[in-house]
């Protein structure tokens, strides 16, 4: 495996344009699925909804050890309202930068991973082997992953999980989880002049987000990730200046951390918030593994990484672990973090390179050590 293969292919996938919405990850999934077959996996795939296609991949395979998951989404965010002074979608390349959306998040992982199953794909027979699971529809609610942990048995065994978001090829322990939910209030509307008549439900709204901001979630902060946080994203109510309101809502992103439960957290706040109807629409838990627990010190010593850190994103491990349940888990990828969805978003291709050796070390150590 040569290191410009590494970055043929990244140029490859970030050319399928996967934005989502809509994603249209069919063609980029039937894409990396072919070589994957060419390289001796099989391979299955999996749609949710037309054209939304998860793409799941195994090499080897033995009774004695589950094998080892790779996992990265196929799907991109939105191009973004400010000019890109790159093409989007052409993996141009300046200096040791390949430009592009996705190239970061996470089109550099998905390659990488890919090369590492090549490389090692024949060696594979009659040991763990590996896992790949390639999802569709990451961005925006992990909603691909989530439909894949409802099938486990299309999905099989993993003992371990590797997931290649951008992490610059540090090797972090873990994320916090995610309570999304939109709390709606309703009114009786009225005319503007007369609001004595109405009841405003733009004031209750308003009540409501006093409350969350001075809001305490009473835990402790994790050694490694902090302290939960809590975040009204969006607003909205009325439908005209001379009327008083009948509906509001706004949206809340709450992040926690481990030890925290998420129906306890969301009857508090329903309690807090009495007047509002909550409408969940996401509920993943923190990913977390000790620092100190066999496999991770291994990957550990592979990265040559010392301190434990945490994405401050969310992964589609959170729902893989409903189906590889106790798998210890690490983000490690090649893409850099604070591009993600950024205009002009770039990796680094020194660093994809680094990525399909490090990944290659890491199917090695799982299967033959």
């Amino acid at each position: 495996m040569s290191g410009q293969d590494a970055i043929a292919l990244t140029r490859e996938l970030v050319q399928f344009d996967t934005v989502n919405p809509p994603g249209r990850e069919r063609d980029c999934a039937r894409r990396v699925g072919a070589m994957l077959e060419q390289w001796g996996s099989k391979v299955d795939y999996h749609e949710y909804a037309a054209g939304r296609t998860s793409v799941i991949a195994r090499i080897g395979g033995s009774e004695r050890k589950p094998p080892l998951c790779f996992t990265g989404h196929l799907d991109v965010v939105p191009l973004g309202a400010r000019e890109w002074t790159k093409a989007p979608f052409a993996g141009e390349t300046e200096g040791d930068k390949l430009y592009g959306r996705g190239s970061s998040d996470m089109k550099s992982g998905v390659a990488a991973m890919l090369l590492a199953a090549r490389s090692t794909a024949k060696k594979l027979s009659g040991t763990p082997g590996i896992v790949l699971v390639l999802t569709a529809a990451e961005e925006g609610g992990c909603i691909g992953s989530q439909h894949l942990a409802k099938l486990p048995q299309l999905m099989g065994r993993a003992g371990a999980i590797v997931v290649g978001e951008p992490t610059s090829n540090y090797p972090l322990v873990g994320h916090k989880g995610s309570l999304k939910f939109y709390a709606k209030f309703r009114g009786v509307s009225a005319h503007g002049s007369m609001p004595h008549l109405g009841v405003n439900a733009i004031y209750k709204a308003a009540r409501a987000l006093a409350k969350l901001e001075a809001f305490e979630f009473g835990v402790p902060a994790h050694p490694v990730m902090g302290t939960p946080t809590l975040n009204v994203g969006t607003i909205e109510g009325g439908v005209t200046v001379n009327a008083v309101p009948d509906s509001a809502a706004f949206g809340v992103d709450v992040r926690t951390v481990p030890g925290m439960q998420h129906d306890k957290l969301l009857l508090r706040l329903k309690n807090e918030i009495e007047e509002a109807e909550f409408d969940v629409f996401s509920d993943l838990p923190p990913v977390w593994t000790e620092p100190g627990e066999a496999w991770m010190r291994r990957v550990f010593e592979i990265c040559k990484a010392h301190e434990p850190r945490t994405a401050p994103y969310m992964t589609d491990a959170a729902n893989l672990l409903k189906v590889y349940p106790g798998a210890p888990t690490v983000v490690l990828g090649p893409g850099e973090a604070e591009m993600a969805h950024q205009t002009d978003e770039y990796c680094s291709m020194e660093r994809i390179r680094q990525s399909v050796a490090i990944y290659e070390a890491l199917i090695r150590d799982w299967c033959f050590d």
